[in-house]
């Protein structure tokens, strides 16, 4: 999908990076920067917005196949329902979907995303190989549905190819289960080669991603770091880390050491790096983590569901850590519900309320909106994202189904209102890059990307059929 890309855009009210703003003109670059902005009564006469306008969040985590799951892990299957239950549910799914089905199921989400208020997105991508396991003819098929679901929608991608080899710590042999996730040292730098032009093509940007120390050992990491100096210079690094507490146990029952401490022991984690949950750290790594640069990529609504715990975000931001918000198994697709989830789950470790604001932003929703699309922007390894020169165009108009609930709310707590009044979050317009990807709450493309994805669903339904017996997993 390709629109025209606007001149700019006049703002009755804006979130910028130094609080709200009124009356701001912004023009726009070739690029789809902010090459101007002034505070004026709109002389250019450039398109006026009304409504509030924030800045467009990148989420900065996501598989996209998983958000077709909805529904089929909520079952009690096991005494004990965990993470790990829920993960071979997982790799039961990924077992269904052809290019396909990926592609139609990664344009329904990031349309769902750019209705939630997301304007990028960062696709931590794992799934590879066919379903026996063998690579495609083309190690790149999968990647290349992505890409065309990004193209599709509109939205900002970020792709990260997920090297993955093992099933934990100290190099174990992988499971039957992840045989469509495997890949070799040599695999993976051609996929990551052939996947360089397209990318440059679309516009998109690539990074490297090894999936965690359960599934790349200390050699390997090492191999991918050289990988990246010689294909991709300075390009984002994401990898899980630090999840669960059995992921824990785990690496320090392997070598006595916890996974923070010895990721920072094998790679020269900094700003370019995303380290994806980081739920359970000691004071040490909460400051190591923080001093380093590198983004903390927090999916609060995923943890939520998972049963992982509760991000130290207080700790973390107090020694000035950065952090973004991804949307992971994409159970949740608005960013607000992310935002609300990470600060209730504050007040109720702590028992206190507005936890995270800041001394130069006591609303908590802007304070939190602001960081996870700077956060956000720097994971993907984008230009910083806020109504700011140099700061991508790309941006949301807050809207509402219901106006005059809003009448008792301040223009500068209108965004409190849509993260925190539990009455959904609603948008008009959705600019990407200085394009429009949504008009007043549409995609042009949008019932195309709903057809295509009800008949993935119902070619995944069959497979499933034939696979489990009730064919939905649901007994």
């Amino acid at each position: 999908m390709t629109s025209p890309r606007l001149e700019g855009a006049h703002f009755r009210l804006a979130l910028t990076p130094d609080g709200w703003k009124r009356n701001l003109s912004a023009r726009f670059d070739d690029a789809g920067l902010i090459s101007a902005l002034a505070e004026d009564d709109n002389p250019l006469g450039l398109p006026v917005y009304d409504r509030p306008v924030v800045p467009g969040v990148t989420d900065l985590h996501s598989h996209a196949f998983q958000y077709a799951m909805a529904g089929l892990s909520e079952v009690r299957r096991n005494p004990v329902d965990s993470f790990w239950s829920w993960r071979d549910i997982m790799y039961f799914f990924a077992l269904t979907l052809s290019p396909e089905d990926m592609q139609a199921i990664a344009a329904r989400l990031y349309l769902s995303l750019l209705k939630g208020g997301y304007t990028g997105i960062v696709e931590f991508h794992y799934v590879h190989n066919d379903l026996d396991g063998t690579p495609y003819a083309r190690r790149e098929e999968l990647s290349l549905a992505i890409f065309e679901a990004a193209q599709a929608t509109g939205i900002d991608l970020t792709h990260l190819p997920v090297f993955y080899a093992h099933s934990n710590f100290g190099g174990l042999p992988p499971t039957e289960g992840q045989r469509r996730f495997i890949q070799d040292l040599d695999g993976y730098a051609a996929m990551i080669q052939a996947l360089k032009a397209p990318a440059a093509a679309a516009g998109h940007t690539l990074g490297i991603a090894p999936h965690s120390l359960r599934a790349v050992t200390a050699g390997e990491l090492g191999q991918l770091m050289e990988l990246r100096a010689d294909l991709l210079p300075d390009c984002p690094v994401h990898i899980h880390v630090a999840e669960q507490v059995k992921e824990v146990e785990d690496a320090l029952a392997w070598n006595g050491r916890r996974p923070v401490e010895q990721l920072f022991d094998m790679a020269p984690v900094d700003h370019r790096w995303c380290l994806i949950h980081a739920t359970h750290l000691n004071d040490a790594e909460v400051s190591r983590i923080a001093r380093s640069g590198a983004t903390v990529g927090l999916c609060p609504m995923t943890e939520a569901n998972l049963g992982d715990g509760i991000f130290r975000a207080t700790d973390f931001l107090a020694e000035g850590g950065v952090f973004g918000i991804g949307s992971d198994s994409n159970i949740a697709t608005v960013a607000a519900q992310e935002l609300q989830q990470l600060e209730y789950s504050q007040r109720l470790r702590d028992r206190q309320r507005n936890v995270l604001a800041a001394p130069g932003q006591p609303h908590v929703a802007a304070n939190l909106w602001t960081r996870a699309a700077q956060g956000g922007a720097r994971a993907a390894g984008r230009p910083e994202q806020g109504i700011a020169i140099g700061g991508m165009a790309s941006f949301v108009e807050l809207s509402s189904d219901e106006p005059a609930a809003m009448a008792p709310v301040a223009a500068e707590a209108a965004l409190d209102f849509h993260v925190f009044a539990g009455r959904g979050f609603h948008v008009g317009d959705v600019v990407v890059r200085g394009r429009k990807a949504i008009s007043a709450g549409h995609h042009p493309q949008e019932d195309r990307i709903l057809a295509d994805y009800a008949a993935a669903m119902a070619r995944v339904s069959a497979r499933l059929a034939t696979r489990d017996a009730d064919g939905r997993m649901g007994g």
